[in-house]
């Protein structure tokens, strides 16, 4: 049987498919900079104590000057990223083949894109009617969704399952960060040796604080299940509450972490390296 990837069109090198995913990563490492900086800010104090989420740091970028227009290149850059990945899960780009493995690299690819597909719409809507972010409604939506779920027979299984799913992928960004297996990616690009090892260890910091943030959202999905209460849900926000409630160095230090993460996509913007296209 031929595989999905195989039916698909298979077009010449497109430098617009390029470009897309160069503002993709661009965009993506520009929200968890500020939401980095966001919750470095508030964890020395100076927000009063406040957390942000994807949806706040928009609103952050939306507040400078020239916001609207800043906030429209991110939406802009969004669609791009999640283009991007769909591409990469379609068309096999990155050779993961069509067994179980490598459909549920690829499945993840497109996972991968679909998180960004709401805060893309959010984004593009207020930067074209020039209205504020909507702030909170994901999270009630988020709610309201896995009220339903719990509702449904074996629903705190689903749950339960959801959750364990997401702190999956936090566990795999940690071991990701630190298997090198990214370092490939780091290592064909044009920067020097010197430069490639810096930008290396940002990837590494990167990726670790992504995946604690990742493994205590899924906490909060598992103990929704456990309680079988759809409040128990909470998004990044929620994370780095819990984080500054352990004390402010300790999201103090994550905080630099997602900085970190959102430089190194800055970095891979400046000099990709795209399979396939």
């Amino acid at each position: 049987m031929a595989s999905l990837s195989s039916v698909l069109p298979h077009a010449a090198p497109s430098r617009g498919l390029r470009l897309l995913a160069r503002f993709g990563f661009a965009a993506k490492g520009t929200v968890y900079l500020t939401m980095g900086v966001l919750a470095f800010l508030a964890a020395t104090g100076m927000q009063g104590g406040q957390t942000a989420d994807k949806q706040q740091a928009m609103q952050t970028i939306q507040g400078l000057p020239m916001g609207r227009f800043l906030l429209g290149l991110v939406a802009f850059g969004l669609v791009g990223y999640i283009v991007w990945r769909f591409t990469q899960a379609l068309r096999d780009t990155e050779n993961k083949g069509s067994g179980a493995k490598g459909l549920a690299r690829r499945l993840g690819y497109a996972g991968s894109g679909l998180v960004y597909v709401a805060l893309a719409f959010y984004a593009g809507k207020a930067a074209w009617q020039n209205s504020a972010v909507s702030s909170g409604s994901g999270g009630d939506a988020k709610q309201s969704a896995v009220a339903t779920l719990l509702a449904q027979p074996f629903g705190q299984w689903l749950v339960a399952a959801i959750g364990l799913g997401i702190i999956g992928a936090g566990l795999y960004q940690i071991w990701h960060a630190y298997s090198g297996d990214f370092a490939k990616h780091v290592n064909a690009s044009s920067l020097s040796t010197q430069q490639q090892q810096v930008v290396f260890r940002t990837g590494q910091v990167g990726y670790t604080a992504q995946g604690i943030v990742l493994a205590i959202i899924g906490y909060f999905f598992v103990q929704a299940a456990r309680f079988s209460n759809a409040r128990q849900i909470d998004d990044t926000e929620g994370a780095f509450d819990l984080l500054n409630a352990m004390g402010p160095a300790v999201l103090g230090i994550v905080a630099v972490g997602l900085v970190a993460y959102g430089l190194y996509m800055l970095v891979q913007a400046r000099y990709p390296v795209l399979h396939g296209v």
